[in-house]
């Protein structure tokens, strides 16, 4: 394995590098909280949260700055950092030997429940432990957990301890009122099993002259429907019921999936001719944004009005300038899965290489014998460009934001 080891970036240096470029990232942060500025970095790291799943930060308590959480990632190993940018994918119905130890290989910094489960909640919680026993986190980060709970036929984790949560399209018929609290209920019942992250809701707008057709979100009833501003409405309530539970949120595909035919999952090559850089359904993701998404997904896709020569999720354009410019939103970036059929023309070590270079943060990786492949890549390639260990030291800052946030690192002094 050609991590680099022992090798750490200067804390002093990658905190103020970092604070001019992604201070401000209240993005990460629901409505209510505030972002502290100046304060101090901690000259020390600081011990592992007591609670791997500890609740998050009350509302109105101020989170860590960029400053401090800067600090804490630029005391770990370079492997380490790399870490930070994985969510590798393991069996919801149990950890396979092989997989933890490939997952504390690569220092996994997250991990997704990947598969369908109908065991309870009680067989899940102890998936998601032995997941966090199996890793050998750096002090004071946690590793974070994560599962695709949007409801319908997109329900990862069912059984004792799970409601049946009805598709986005039945929820879409909720209030607002109504689907905010059910979603604080759903999201209890993950936080309950040890999951920090909903990998939801859709903010996708299917156009109705798409809903025959459009096979990812339409032909599945992962929408809210085909009306921008209702939709936006329904993400928000979603995101806020989540909140409330103390778990995370994920907005998906950006820059929507409800205009093409063919699931990226797999199908090669699918393409959006319709979507424009500054289209109107982006209102969904806005609104997601506005209340306190963590993160936001890159779809799989092509984008002929936008970038034809780059997929979505490997695309400048669409991750630097458009979500991080004209949405403003400086949190976490999450890839869709690096291991689905739509990306397989590309090696893994050119999939990791490509999305982080594009300005991405965090990556998916379905197919957990792969991860090992993608963090040597970052790896080899800050060796043959030095500038990219910045890029990756930013990311990991992002990462660790949202994990303190979540009760999931201890960036303050």
């Amino acid at each position: 394995m050609k991590i680099l080891r022992n090798r750490r970036a200067a804390a002093g240096l990658a905190a103020a590098a970092l604070f001019g470029l992604i201070a401000g990232c209240g993005s990460t942060v629901p409505s209510g909280t505030s972002t502290p500025s100046g304060s101090s970095p901690a000259t020390e790291s600081p011990s592992v949260p007591a609670t791997a799943s500890a609740s998050p930060e009350p509302s109105g308590t101020p989170t860590p700055s960029v400053a401090q959480c800067s600090a804490l990632v630029g005391g770990m190993d370079l492997d380490e950092q790399i870490g930070q940018l994985l969510m590798v994918a393991i069996d919801s119905s149990g950890l396979a030997s092989s997989t933890g130890e490939t997952l504390d290989d690569v220092h996994a910094g997250s991990v997704l429940l990947l598969g369908n489960t109908e065991a309870g909640r009680k067989a899940v919680e102890a998936v998601t432990t032995d997941a966090r026993q199996a890793i050998k986190a750096p002090p004071g980060v946690g590793v974070l957990l994560a599962a695709d709970q949007e409801g319908g036929q997109v329900q990862r984790l069912a059984g004792n301890g799970f409601d049946d949560i009805p598709s986005a399209e039945e929820q879409a018929d909720q209030s607002d009122a109504e689907l905010r609290k059910n979603a604080e209920q759903w999201g209890e019942e993950l936080k309950k099993a040890g999951i920090d992250v909903n990998l939801a809701p859709v903010a996708d707008v299917v156009p109705k002259e798409f809903e025959d057709v459009n096979e990812p979100i339409a032909g599945l009833d992962r929408g809210y429907g085909s009306d921008p501003e209702k939709v936006g409405k329904k993400v928000a309530a979603f995101v806020e019921g989540m909140a409330e539970a103390g778990v995370g949120t994920s907005l998906k595909h950006f820059p929507g999936l409800g205009k093409v035919r063919g699931n990226t999952d797999f199908t090669a090559k699918v393409t959006d001719t319709k979507t424009g850089p500054d289209d109107p359904d982006f209102a969904p993701f806005r609104a997601g944004l506005d209340a306190g998404a963590n993160m936001i997904m890159i779809a799989n896709a092509y984008y002929d009005k936008i970038d034809p020569d780059h997929q979505a999720v490997f695309s400048k354009k669409i991750i630097t300038d458009i979500v991080r410019g004209d949405l403003g939103f400086d949190g976490v970036v999450i890839s869709d899965d690096l291991a689905a059929e739509a990306v397989s023309d590309l090696t893994p070590e050119k999939r990791a290489v490509r999305f982080l270079q594009a300005g991405g943060d965090l990556m998916i990786i379905g197919d957990p014998s792969e991860a090992e492949h993608m963090a040597e890549a970052v790896a080899d390639e800050i060796e043959d460009d030095p500038d990219f260990e910045r890029r990756i030291t930013e990311s990991a800052t992002r990462v660790v934001q949202v994990k303190s946030h979540l009760g999931l690192a201890s960036c303050a002094p």
